[in-house]
């Protein structure tokens, strides 16, 4: 394989995985909660993209629509879902002052939820499905065929965290967010009312969740009930490696594990490319051993709410 279109792919399948982690780490920032929902929240906002059918080809609804009307649809329908969940399942439960466990077991039936929600709709028969069709071409660079769907998820994810540093950095939500995850108990002493930060956290996990949708789907072309479930556990090892608390530690722990993947997949013999997971992971368990903080961990420890 050549190193460009190697370097490529790496960046392409690290970027998604850095969306999911930061993703991840939004919430845990504010919460200290792994919200394990998130994974399937991007199953959501694929599925809402086709009509429900019991055929294995799925018939574009959301999808058939222009880019410049289908992306901010379905961007803002993952928001609200994942606005919902946290109304409707983690706010009552903490105006209740239930403990992480609480919180934890309840992203658990929230991922089920959705997925058995998907199941009697859609049923559990995988799809194929074309979206954003013109992104399935190659283009020309340095003489490389590259698919432009891996150059385009690579841009998309640079402006997604230069827009995620803008709106941390220089607006008052943003601000309220930062202050929330350095000190929750001082920021609420500060007038910071505690329900609207953490529905503002959950609202940029949104969008980046529906971005990795669009992005995912569009690449893949396949649609699966539980296809959200790995994409979760990457963004949650993502999380772990970069250092719990620090999103920049998330993007980064995402970005290495995607490329940890994508160099895996290459370079090892053909026959023990099936286990490359295995190889994976235990590279990742290696790293953990020799730093359990994770690799961009944050000086930080903060109390969860």
């Amino acid at each position: 394989m050549n190193g460009l279109q190697l370097l490529v792919d790496a960046l392409s399948l690290g970027g998604q995985y850095a969306l999911i982690s930061l993703g991840i780490g939004l919430v845990f920032g504010v919460m200290r909660m792994i919200n394990f929902a998130h994974g399937d929240l991007i199953t959501l906002g694929a599925y809402a993209l086709v009509v429900p059918s019991a055929t294995a080809v799925a018939t574009p609804y959301i999808g058939g629509l222009a880019v410049w009307l289908m992306v901010p649809l379905i961007i803002g329908f993952v928001v609200l879902m994942t606005l919902a969940t946290e109304r409707m399942a983690f706010r009552p439960l903490r105006n209740r002052h239930a403990d992480g466990t609480s919180l934890l077991i309840s992203s658990f039936a929230i991922s089920y939820l959705i997925q058995n929600a998907i199941l009697f709709v859609h049923t559990g028969r995988p799809k194929s499905v074309n979206i954003l069709s013109d992104l399935s071409q190659q283009v020309m660079v340095g003489g490389v065929r590259l698919p432009l769907i891996d150059l385009v998820t690579i841009v998309v994810v640079l402006l997604l965290f230069l827009a995620l540093v803008l709106i941390l950095g220089f607006t008052g939500p943003g601000r309220q967010i930062r202050a929330a995850s350095n000190d929750f108990m001082m920021a609420r002493l500060l007038g910071i009312r505690a329900d609207r930060v953490i529905a503002y956290a959950f609202a940029l996990s949104g969008v980046l969740a529906g971005a990795v949708s669009l992005l995912y789907v569009a690449k893949t072309g396949v649609l699966d009930f539980r296809m959200g479930v790995p994409l979760a556990i990457a963004g949650f090892v993502g999380t772990v490696l970069g250092g719990m608390g620090s999103l920049w530690g998330a993007m980064m722990g995402g970005l290495m594990l995607g490329v940890a993947s994508t160099l895996l997949q290459a370079l090892l013999p053909p026959e023990l490319r099936a286990a490359r997971d295995a190889f994976l992971y235990g590279l990742v368990i290696l790293v953990l051993l020799v730093r359990p903080q994770g690799l961009f961990s944050s000086s930080k420890r903060l109390e969860r709410i």
